[in-house]
C-alpha cells in the first residue's frame, strides 16, 4: 500500500542525523556497573549503537528481577530493556573484555562499591561516570572518587546535563556534555553515547560540569519547597538565578571555568531539575513544602535523593573556600537541622541587602 503521508519535522530530524554517521560506534564492547535509572537508560540507548553492553548491579537478586521482567520497574517503569542486553551479577566478569566502563553508581556508594570490583577492573580501561554528586566525608567528586579507588591508571569522563531518565528512555530530544581532561576520550565518548536523539558535546572542565551536576540538585530542592508552598513563578525564578549564582561563586574558587556554569551541565541542568516533575529532588522538596517533615519526604522517595547528602558536602567546600551559599546552607537547615520551611525563607529574604 502506498501512502502519500509525510513524516513529521521530528521523525525527519531523526532520519537525517541518521544518514550522516551517527550510529558509530567507539567501543565494541561496553560494562554499566550500576542498575538503577540512569544505568537503565544507558543500556538502552547504547544497545542501539551497536557495541556488547552488560550490566551489573550490586543485589544479584534484584538484577535478577529487572533480567526476568526486561524492565527497571523500580527506577524507569513502563520503559522495555533491550533483549541483546546481557546481565551480569558476577563481580568477576562483570567488565571482562570491556573497552569502557559506565560508572552509574549513587555518589555516597560509589567507593564501597569500586572497593568491592578494583579488582576485576580491566587495567587502563576508561571509565565514563554519568553520577552526580560529592563524597560526604571526602568530599571528592565521582571522577576524583574513582582515581581515589582505581588509581590514575584509568581515562576519567563525566557525562552530565539536562537528562531526566525517563525522557531520553522515550527517546525526546536531549543534550549533555562530556567532560575530560583527556580530548581524545571525550571525543570517544561523544561519538558513542550521541544518536539522532540525544546530541553530546565535549568539554575540557570536568571539575565545573561535575560541581554543577552535584550542587544543582540541591537547589532543586528548594525549587520544590517552592512548589509545594505555592510561592508562585517570581520565586522559582529567583531561585534558579540566585541558585545559579551560588553554583557558580564556588566552582570559580574552585577552579572551574566560568563558562561551564552558563552551559548544559550548568543553567541548562539546573532549569530540568528545577521544573520537571519527574525529578527525585524537586518532588523530594515539593513534599516538605506541602507539610511532611525531611524523612517523611525521604520514606516516600523511591530513588536515591543525591542532593540531601550533598548539601551536606558543599556547605562543608562553601567553609573551605569561603565562599557565602545562602540558599545551600537554607535546604540545609531545613533538611538536616528541622527548621521550618517558613522561617528558612523569611531569613533568605531579610538578608542585609546588597548588590547584585
Amino acid at each position: 500500500m502506498n501512502c502519500n503521508c509525510s513524516p513529521g519535522p521530528f521523525q525527519s530530524i531523526i532520519a537525517i542525523v541518521a544518514d550522516i554517521g551517527f550510529n558509530i560506534g567507539m567501543f565494541e564492547k561496553i560494562a554499566i556497573i550500576g542498575d538503577g535509572g540512569m544505568g537503565s537508560v544507558c543500556a538502552m540507548l547504547l544497545c542501539e549503537k551497536g557495541p556488547a553492553v552488560s550490566m551489573w548491579g550490586y543485589d544479584a537478586g534484584q538484577l535478577a528481577e529487572i533480567e526476568a521482567a526486561r524492565e527497571n520497574v523500580r527506577f524507569l517503569s513502563g520503559h522495555k530493556l533491550p533483549e541483546k542486553l546481557v546481565f551480569e551479577s558476577r563481580d568477576d566478569k562483570a567488565m571482562a573484555g570491556a573497552g569502557l566502563i559506565v560508572s552509574a553508581v549513587p555518589c555516597q556508594f560509589m567507593r564501597g562499591i569500586w572497593q568491592r570490583l578494583k579488582a576485576h577492573v580491566p587495567a587502563e580501561v576508561p571509565i565514563v561516570s554519568v553520577t552526580k554528586g560529592i563524597e560526604n566525608k571526602t568530599l571528592l567528586r565521582p571522577s576524583e572518587i574513582l582515581t581515589d579507588v582505581l588509581g590514575t591508571g584509568h581515562g576519567i569522563a563525566a557525562l552530565s546535563g539536562p537528562t531526566i531518565a525517563d525522557e531520553v528512555a522515550g527517546k525526546m530530544p536531549a543534550t549533555a556534555s562530556v567532560a575530560s581532561t583527556d580530548t581524545l576520550l571525550a571525543k570517544n565518548v561523544q561519538a558513542t553515547f550521541t544518536t539522532p536523539y540525544f546530541r553530546v558535546y565535549t568539554n575540557d572542565d570536568i571539575l565545573g560540569v561535575e560541581l554543577a551536576g552535584a550542587v544543582k540538585n540541591v537547589i532543586a530542592i528548594a525549587a520544590g519547597v517552592i512548589d509545594g508552598i505555592g510561592a508562585g513563578d517570581n520565586a522559582k525564578a529567583a531561585l534558579v538565578s540566585r541558585g545559579l549564582a551560588e553554583i557558580k561563586r564556588l566552582g570559580l574558587a574552585m577552579g572551574a571555568k566560568e563558562n561551564t556554569f552558563a552551559g548544559l551541565s550548568g543553567l541548562g541542568d539546573l532549569v530540568t531539575t528545577c521544573i520537571s516533575p519527574k525529578g527525585r529532588n524537586r518532588s523530594f522538596g515539593e513534599r516538605i513544602g506541602n507539610g511532611l517533615t525531611a524523612a517523611e519526604a525521604l520514606a516516600a522517595t523511591e530513588s536515591v535523593v543525591e542532593g540531601v547528602s550533598t548539601c551536606e558536602s558543599v556547605l562543608a567546600l562553601a567553609k573551605r573556600y569561603d565562599i557565602e551559599m545562602p540558599i545551600t546552607e537554607a535546604v540545609h537547615s531545613v533538611v538536616v537541622g528541622g527548621k521550618s520551611v517558613q522561617t528558612a525563607i523569611h531569613d533568605l529574604m531579610t538578608r542585609q541587602l546588597k548588590a547584585e
